[in-house]
This record gives C-alpha cells, structure tokens and sequence, in this order.
C-alpha cells in the first residue's frame, strides 16, 4: 500500500499596507515553507514593462492587470506558482504561505482552487503604526507621505480588501515588539 499522501495546505495573509504581511511571511521562510508572494507578481510585470518600482507605477499596473483580467487577476497568476511549489515541496512539506491577498475576489479564487486547504489569516495593525513602519521598509513602493500612504489603502480597500479580511479564519494582532509578533505567527505555522 502506497503511503498516503499529506495534503498541503495554502496559508494567506490579508492586510491593510504594511500591517505585517511579509514579516509574517519571513516567518515561514525559517521553517523553509515556500512563499508566493502577490506583490512580486506586479513588480514582475513593472520590471517586464521597464517601469521604475514606486507607489504610482505599482498602483497604476495593478488597476490595469485587474481591470483587464478581473479582480482576481494576481490570484490568478499565483495559482501556477503556488502548484509548482506543490509539485516540488515533496512529502514533508505541508504548508505554502501566500502573501499578500488584496481582495475577496482573490479570496474566493483560491477558496475554489484549494477548498478546505485555504487558509485566510488577517493580519491587524492600527494605521498610524503601519505609517511608521512604513518608513522604515525601504521598498521603492513605500516612499509615501501620510496621505499618499492613506490613497494607497484607499485604493486596496477598493479592490474588496475590507470583504477579504471579514473573511479572515483567523486574525492575529500586529500591535506590540516585532518578536512577539513572530512568536504568534510561529504558533499559527507549527500546529500544521
């Protein structure tokens, strides 16, 4: 009898800009869980088009892929990454992380390619903090005032982010020492 086979489940993190999403993700990476994240996938497309990495540009060609392809557009992409990690992560591995969910249409594009394997985790953090860690980044995409940085949430919310992080299976807090946060993420990844 062959030995049966662990089903992998995919673990997203939704957010309001810079709430924790990557930090989260890095987590998963000390414990060699493959990551697929959303944003790559449009600085991919920026690199691709020879556009310079900022707010504007990112923001802009996100709007394009989802007006042209639907909402679910970077969902979309991500699906084949997300299955060839699948393919290569062997019998040990049973978690992918994706992060970066902008949107519910996002949401219910992987509910219905990965069912009950779908994770949703919402990561929380009050605005004014993510403003400070913003800064801190050094992304090309986050040298933003306060109010561009408030456009840009603007501008996710409109793509059904709110929706997306209702839906949320679990939601951990972002608000204390980056440590502690890590130590809830770690708590989260290793009960799978």
């Amino acid at each position: 009898m062959a030995a049966r086979e662990i089903p992998v489940l995919v673990f997203a993190f939704v957010g309001a800009p810079a709430a924790g999403k990557t930090e989260a993700a890095s987590v998963a990476k000390e414990f060699d869980i493959p990551v697929i994240t959303m944003g790559e996938v449009i600085r991919e497309e920026l690199r691709k088009r020879g556009l310079p990495l900022n707010d504007k540009n990112a923001g802009r060609v996100a709007n394009e892929l989802r007006e042209r392809e639907g909402l679910d557009a970077i969902a979309k992409r991500c699906i084949p990454l997300i299955k060839e990690e699948e393919k290569t992560a062997g019998k040990n591995k049973k978690v992918i992380v994706v992060d970066g969910v902008r949107g519910i249409a996002e949401v219910e594009t992987f509910k219905k390619e990965f069912g009950l394997h779908f994770v949703l985790v919402r990561v929380d953090a009050p605005l004014q903090l993510r403003y400070e860690r913003i800064k801190t980044r050094g992304r090309g995409d986050d040298l933003l005032s306060r109010k561009e940085f408030e456009n840009r949430e603007e501008r996710e919310f409109g793509w059904g982010m709110e929706e997306a992080m209702k839906k949320a299976d679990k939601v951990i807090k972002n608000e204390g020492s980056l440590e502690e946060f890590k130590e809830q993420i770690r708590a989260v990844l290793v009960r799978y």
